[in-house]
């Protein structure tokens, strides 16, 4: 099986040369692994740290937002024959080594779609700051209203997709709300959605990075439009 490495990165030099060096190299049950960068329009030199951490990297010439970063790296992933892709941050916040974990019920044919929450964690190495963690319920709730499908870290950027989930989902909105999409498309085409657990890395850096409670304003009216558009 191919895996493929999806990693939206906007402005991220500072920390993604290390994300990149922790990548696992071998995985069980996985005969290679490619990781892709999709620059989204960075003005520092994100690309260059990438390229030498050995990524494939796709510029995107402006800042597009992260649900189009994944968008393009998911394209490209079907294109070249990824059974199944993983996406994952670019500011350290998610453990590399989760990776194995998110792959694995795929690899068994258990699930279609495995998302890596942050609060099924356990221990204080888990702990999620009271900010994130509100803002996560409120889209947790939010996501509920729209698909009808309760999970419990909806807003987790790390994720494994099947190579059957690829054909089937259609994905299209730009920023945050694709973590909502992808679990309404998910329900929609009645794909099988696991959770497994994850640790969360929180520094002083990745606490900055990642979306607001304000923001759900925006998620919520994109959620509405595209809801009304019967995408």
């Amino acid at each position: 099986m191919k895996l493929l490495i999806v990693i939206p990165a906007y402005n991220e030099a500072i920390a993604i040369g290390a994300v990149l060096k922790k990548i696992p190299k071998k995985i069980n049950g996985i005969k290679s692994i490619e990781t892709v960068v999709v620059n989204d329009g960075s003005n520092d030199n994100t690309a260059e740290v990438s390229r030498k951490g050995k990524a494939t990297v796709i510029d995107h010439l402006l800042n597009m937002g992260v649900g189009a970063a994944t968008i393009t790296g998911i394209e490209y992933a079907k294109r070249n024959g990824a059974d199944i892709v993983v996406t994952m941050d670019a500011d350290g916040q998610h453990n590399p080594a989760d990776i194995e974990k998110l792959v694995k019920p795929i690899i068994g044919d258990k699930s279609d779609i495995v998302i890596g929450s942050r609060t099924k964690c356990i221990g204080k190495s888990c702990d999620m700051p009271w900010v994130k963690k509100a803002g996560n319920q409120l889209m947790n709730g939010m996501t509920f209203i729209f698909y009808r499908k309760w999970i419990s870290d909806t807003q987790s950027g790390y994720k494994a997709i099947s190579k059957k989930a690829l054909t089937v989902i259609r994905l299209s909105l730009s920023g945050y709300e694709i973590c909502s999409e992808i679990i309404g498309e998910a329900s929609k085409r009645k794909l099988r959605i696991k959770e497994v657990p994850v640790q969360a890395i929180y520094t002083e850096y990745s606490k900055r990075k990642g979306q607001s409670i304000l923001n759900a304003i925006n998620i919520f009216i994109r959620l509405v439009t595209r809801s009304l558009m019967g995408s």
